[in-house]
């Protein structure tokens, strides 16, 4: 599995306008184009000082799959222009790395 790492950065006053962009369009957009080996996205977001971080991580069952969402210069970062105009600034490049352990931890009383 390859796990996609970016980066991007707004303001406090643009943040929820940002994320409810990524929820409402940019992720079902991501989703429609029906990349075989697409798994998933995660959101994170992190308050800072005057700014506010978020990372997107992306799920992909090999790196062919990535290329086919992306392109062949595959590292190049994914910002569309809606989300340009509410970030503060981005990662040019996506981070790509290999999956080498997933554990699972069941929570206390879970069977």
């Amino acid at each position: 599995m390859i796990v996609r790492v970016w980066h991007g950065w707004t303001t406090p006053e643009n943040a929820d306008a940002y994320e409810r962009l990524l929820r409402e369009e940019i992720f079902p957009g991501i989703a429609a184009k029906g990349v075989a080996g697409y798994r998933g996205i995660h959101l994170l977001r992190c308050e800072g000082d005057g700014e506010v971080e978020f990372q997107t991580v992306m799920w992909f069952d090999a790196l062919a799959d990535v290329v086919a969402f992306a392109g062949e210069d595959y590292e190049r970062s994914y910002v569309p222009a809606s989300a340009r105009a509410v970030l503060a600034r981005f990662d040019d490049r996506a981070r790509h790395y290999e999956l080498r352990e997933h554990l699972e931890y069941a929570a206390c009383g879970d069977a």
